[in-house]
């Protein structure tokens, strides 16, 4: 049995791998790994039931140097202080490499959103919002939705945010419903932006995206989409599964089938179109390209062991440990690493950002276009730094991300 990585660890790890590259001193790489700030926060809630409860409360900007923070919130049980410092580090490195004018952050909150009403969760949110309101804006912090929460929640931050200025400021999160500022595409473009990435690295090889099998672990807002646009494509995708399990059909699963059950109130695993098939199993099946898009670490030095795939296109964050990658290098497997394959949702937020504020809305049309062209451009500007240095494409990811936000350290100075 492997031992457990922490998110953190596996962030440091890579930073640390990218420094060495880059050649960077000592005290430039403590001011790479340090966090620039962070707030904890109690947050209270009053059930509905009269109860009180307390969660945790949690948001970190690892860096700023190239733009306001950017960066998810997380609804989780487990969510915790390093889990929310890992994933600012990784938006960071991703903002550069897709060369949109942020830094990175990211909030969590310990509560599983499935035990609470709608009711309450406004309430966590709102409480949350306001807590955390002296270091975010527009120009300061934008938030985003993550694992627990969604559009509606992103409504509630905007408009707690909004109340509290006294005038309406929708540049203040992405990923809102249209109604109230949010940008077409937003809700499919980091699923989308993970078929981008997925076609542009089977083209390097000389295969088409209609050649090749596909398994998706984790089936909600990013893989489900990844799914789609797959089947779309023309892939076969065998199999999918999410936080109870998975079902598999070695010919191709009926993707829009499974998505209108889903709709329906059904589950992945009751679909009639496939046989069961576990969360782990599902990391060895016999496919072209595997799609991890749930959590962080299931791809650890046991189970990259059983990999059978060509291609691993990480959709979630950090779902490769150190230790993972070390085997599926050795193996010649090929991973199209997170802070690139899973970036097209921050470029369609920074095109959210931007049409809020100039109060002008783009067409789906132009999104997509627009969304193609960046990670293409990203996907080719990698994989040349992999052939030139010989490096992974994680490696080439993240010297051309620390890169750019050192270089921006160096430009500003130190102050005073």
């Amino acid at each position: 049995m492997s031992r457990v990585t922490s998110p953190l660890t596996t962030a440091q790890v890579q930073l640390a791998s990218a420094v060495e590259i880059l050649g960077y001193s000592p005290g430039l790489h403590e001011m790479l790994a340090t966090p620039r700030r962070e707030m904890n926060v109690a947050v209270p809630l009053r059930r509905d039931d009269g109860d009180i409860v307390m969660f945790r409360g949690y948001r970190v900007q690892h860096n700023i140097s190239r733009g306001p923070g950017k960066g998810g919130l997380r609804f989780a049980a487990s969510v915790d202080v390093d889990e929310v410092r890992a994933l600012a580090m990784w938006m960071t490195w991703k903002c550069a490499v897709v060369d949109v004018p942020y830094g990175g952050a990211k909030g969590g909150v310990t509560i599983d959103p499935r035990g609470y009403s709608d009711a309450e969760l406004e309430r966590v949110t709102r409480r949350y919002t306001s807590e955390i309101m002296p270091i975010i804006g527009p120009e300061r912090d934008i938030m985003a939705p993550d694992i627990g929460t969604d559009e509606q929640t992103m409504a509630w931050v905007m408009d707690t945010y909004s109340v509290n200025q006294g005038y309406t400021i929708p540049a203040v999160t992405t990923g809102k419903p249209l109604a109230v500022g949010g940008s077409l595409g937003r809700a499919t473009a980091t699923g989308r932006g993970v078929v981008h990435a997925t076609v542009a690295a089977l083209a390097d090889a000389g295969v088409d995206l209609r050649e090749v099998s596909a398994a998706v672990q984790g089936f909600g807002k990013v893989g489900s989409h990844a799914a789609h646009w797959l089947h779309e494509g023309g892939a076969r995708v065998v199999a999918v599964s999410d936080v109870d399990g998975g079902i598999r059909a070695d010919d191709g699963l009926d993707i829009p089938a499974l998505q209108r059950h889903l709709a329906g109130g059904g589950r992945v695993t009751d679909f009639p179109g496939g046989e069961p098939v576990s969360n782990t199993a599902l990391l060895a099946l016999d496919v072209d390209v595997l799609i991890p898009a749930a959590i962080e670490g299931v791809l650890d030095e046991a189970t990259a062991q059983g990999v059978k795939a060509h291609w691993v296109v990480e959709a979630a964050n950090g779902p490769t440990t150190p230790e993972g990658d070390r085997v599926l290098a050795e193996r010649g497997i090929v991973v199209v690493p997170d802070i690139l394959a899973n970036a097209g949702g921050v470029v369609v937020s920074y095109f959210e950002w931007v049409q809020a504020n100039q109060a002008y809305w783009w067409t789906a049309p132009e999104i997509a276009e627009r969304l193609e062209l960046r990670m293409r451009e990203a996907y080719a500007a990698v994989a040349q730094a992999a052939r030139e240095q010989s490096l992974s494409l994680r490696d080439a990811a993240l010297t051309i991300g620390v890169r750019r936000v050192a270089e921006a350290h160096q430009i500003r100075g130190l102050y005073p």
